[in-house]
């Protein structure tokens, strides 16, 4: 009687720790990357930092952008657990004005589908005439 209850005790203690499927999880620093003012033609590198979790390799599916001025770059090898990667994304600093992109992020992670964005203004290119002018 004593060892049937054990083994009972045993096979559902073993059904419920391997049941729990493993599965990566992201973590980001941030969602939303703030440019703020930024020059014409300037570096349009930023990085979003990430995290995994979870409990499983992470691996991208896909980013995409939500237009063609805004390019981001999907790390290639799967983020083991516990450990960091970045996504760069370079948004197109000759377009003059304000932004507000969104960065799709679909992966295998837990929260599957996510949102990054980017914002901020592109300044107008200084007039090098100008720049003359005001030193005479």
């Amino acid at each position: 009687m004593k060892n049937s209850f054990l083994i009972s005790i045993t096979l559902m203690v073993s059904f419920f720790v391997f049941s729990q499927e493993k599965q990566a999880e992201i973590k980001f620093e941030v969602t939303t990357i703030d440019y703020g003012e930024v020059e014409f033609e300037s570096d349009g590198k930023r990085v979003f930092k990430f995290t995994n979790t979870g409990t499983a390799p992470l691996i991208f599916k896909r980013i995409s952008s939500s237009c063609g001025c805004t390019i981001p770059k999907k790390p290639e090898k799967p983020i083991e657990p516990g450990e960091s990667g970045e996504i760069e994304v370079e948004y197109d600093t000759k377009r003059v004005g304000v932004f507000m992109k969104a960065i799709s992020v679909v992966s295998n992670s837990k929260n599957s589908s996510l949102v990054l964005r980017i914002k901020g203004e592109v300044m107008e290119e200084e007039d090098e005439d100008d720049d003359e002018n005001n030193n005479i």
